[in-house]
């Protein structure tokens, strides 16, 4: 960063100072120019040329080719989260049928993206959503949302053996990564455009830990997930109890946790401390009392409750990292148990 130092002057009742020449310069700036100015929460402002303060429309074009479909979703994702506003694919031949349904679908998973124009070998989409009208805490609040039920519904499943629990958990997976990608597109916008910033009121460190935060949530639904197809072989009543008493404590931690962060409440980090510390104790039970059934031999279900704990435990650090992002800086020693 190159830090210039300007004086003041008056010309007749104005206050003006002069602009660095060398940003005139990159910026192709003249006489007439028009330039935005915003001032930021600190006092501070910020000044954007025309380009920037308009906003620039990316495209990207990725060319089909048949034998490379997984290359060709992966291209789509990437675009999508770096940003680019058109994202079409072109091909030299027709696109075949099943690889436009694959291509389609991968859009379908990414939230403002619409086909806009389709033809036999080209398909083009467009973001339709104003990246200055979206609001990263409602988008994670929105992932919360989601993990929260999934694990409410996977607990009361436990306990009456609901079928097919596991695809209804898939499911709402789904829609959490959904959110996960509009939200790292969001904030790698934002790292981008520091006028998205600043309109988002995003300083780089809640960009980072914006970024952070979101990644545990989307973890957290894949560990749900991994946890649900470990149900059918958890019947043991006393089992079923102390995981359901984890689970509670998982949801107390998940809501402690991303409202500590979202309203940046740094005195709800003990709390999350003292639960994670209980969650301890009833892990350690279910670890007793798993190694008692495997010298019974009941190898099948032993190997789902392993399972089922590993997934209970990464759930509850997903929890416990989230509230480490707003833990005070004098809070420096350990998790009992981490």
């Amino acid at each position: 960063m190159t830090k210039y130092s300007r004086r003041l002057q008056k010309i007749g009742s104005s206050l003006l100072i002069s602009l660095p020449s060398e940003w005139i310069k990159n910026n192709n700036l003249r006489k007439g120019s028009i330039i935005t100015i915003e001032i930021n929460n600190d006092s501070s402002i910020s000044l954007f040329p025309p380009e920037i303060a308009s906003g620039e429309v990316k495209e990207v074009t990725i060319p089909y080719h048949s034998t490379s479909m997984d290359s060709i979703v992966n291209q789509i994702y990437g675009a999508y989260l770096l940003g680019y506003d058109y994202i079409r694919i072109r091909g030299i031949s027709s696109i075949k049928f099943e690889d436009r349904d694959t291509i389609k679908y991968a859009m379908r998973k990414l939230v403002g993206l619409e086909i806009v124009d389709e033809d036999g070998s080209n398909i083009t989409s467009q973001f339709l959503l104003d990246a200055t009208t979206l609001d990263a805490a409602k988008i994670l609040r929105r992932m919360n949302s989601i993990v929260a039920g999934m694990c409410r519904d996977i607990m009361a499943g436990l306990r009456v053996k609901e079928n097919n629990m596991e695809k209804l958990i898939i499911h709402r997976d789904d829609e959490v990564d959904r959110q996960y990608f509009l939200l790292v597109r969001l904030i790698r916008s934002a790292m981008l455009n520091q006028r998205l910033a600043h309109k988002l009121n995003l300083s780089n460190i809640d960009i980072l830990d914006y970024r952070i935060a979101a990644n545990h949530l989307e973890s957290a639904g894949d560990y749900i997930t991994d946890f649900a197809l470990a149900i059918p072989q958890i019947s043991h009543i006393r089992l079923v109890n102390e995981i359901t008493d984890a689970g509670l404590l998982i949801e107390k931690m998940q809501e402690k946790s991303v409202s500590a962060f979202v309203n940046k409440n740094r005195t709800e980090y003990i709390e999350i401390v003292k639960i994670y510390n209980k969650f301890n104790e009833i892990m350690n039970s279910i670890k007793e009392l798993s190694a008692n059934m495997e010298s019974r031999n009941n190898t099948q279900s032993t190997i789902a409750i392993l399972n089922s704990i590993y997934s209970l435990d990464k759930i509850a650090r997903c929890w416990v990292d989230v509230a480490d992002l707003v833990k005070p800086v004098h809070l420096t020693a350990p998790l009992t148990g981490a």
